[in-house]
């Protein structure tokens, strides 16, 4: 039953609710800096594909995927111990991708592998890139639903399942349109079939990624509440539904008639995907003094040691 989840997700959602799902009123965003615009932070490795190229991300090659990995593990481990909120999103990008890794070594779950490994490099890149510039300071790169979710990481304002949330909006609603348009996997009606294809991967990650969750961050992320459902079901089918958005917008980036109207197809999935993080962050935040992070950050402290 649980591998045709993903089938039944994806027949419920093509009636193309391509509006961004909100759980509430969002609120004003913060005063940040201008973002300088999505082509500005775009990766090089994203319009570069060829699958002759030495460089085994700009040709695809599963070591890509190999390397990219080993990244994100560098980044998580020291997360992970220091109870950081920006470990849950990355474990979540981290468990993904390795169910990926085995995926894209299977024969004939891909039709055109080494192109969607080329996506996974240049995917990954934007959140590493997003991660970075705001570490750094380097606000003005940050888009807007990536400044609301490390904000709320750094600043501990939300629930495990906020943290977890507010990563995947940003990164899914927000980064997916634009790599998928810029590696021009939308301008083959043939690559959407490998796009959907990874919600066959998200469906065997998805229920032992909320249980990992629970046991060395947050319990509550077990529970996880969409507009879906709760817990995996719930999740998975949100996942589902922005995938297949993100895959919509790129096509509106590649049939857009010039740079202007690019520019704004541009804008407004900046626009939403910030909107659904500001709605996320209302209904996930802690309201002090009823709930705070301190059982949170005291039950991740207490689980250090676990053998994962």
């Amino acid at each position: 039953m649980r591998t045709l989840l993903w089938q039944r997700a994806l027949a419920s959602v093509v009636a193309l609710t391509m509006a961004l799902v909100a759980w509430g009123p969002a609120g004003p965003a913060a005063a940040d800096p201008i973002f300088v615009g999505w082509s500005a932070v775009m990766p090089p490795l994203a319009a570069t594909y060829n699958p002759d190229s030495s460089d085994d991300c700009v040709a695809g090659r599963v070591t890509c995927v190999t390397k990219t990995i080993r990244q994100m593990r560098k980044r998580f481990d020291p997360q992970a111990a220091a109870c950081d909120h920006d470990a849950v999103f990355s474990l979540a990008y981290l468990r993904t991708t390795e169910a990926y890794l085995k995926a894209t070594q299977t024969a004939g779950f891909f039709d055109n592998p080494s192109a969607v490994n080329h996506e996974d490099a240049a995917f990954a890149q934007m959140y590493f890139n997003a991660y970075d510039d705001w570490a750094t300071g380097r606000l003005s790169r940050v888009p807007p639903a990536w400044r609301v979710a490390l904000r709320a990481a750094d600043e501990e304002t939300v629930t495990g399942s906020g943290d977890l949330l507010l990563g995947i909006n940003a990164h899914v609603n927000r980064d997916l349109p634009f790599v998928l348009f810029a590696t021009g996997l939308v301008g083959d009606p043939r690559n959407k079939r490998d796009h959907d294809q990874v919600n066959r991967v998200l469906n065997s990650v998805v229920e032992p990624l909320l249980a990992e969750e629970a046991a060395r961050f947050d319990p509550t992320i077990a529970q996880i509440s969409t507009p879906y459902g709760v817990g995996y079901t719930g999740l998975l089918q949100l996942l589902v539904v922005w995938r297949e958005n993100a895959w919509r917008q790129a096509e509106r980036l590649a049939t857009a008639p010039d740079a202007a109207s690019r520019d704004q197809v541009a804008a407004e999935i900046e626009a939403a995907a910030e909107s659904q993080a500001q709605a996320i962050l209302a209904k996930e935040a802690y309201q002090p003094p009823v709930t705070t992070t301190k059982a949170r950050n005291s039950y991740c402290t207490a689980s250090q040691g676990a053998d994962y």
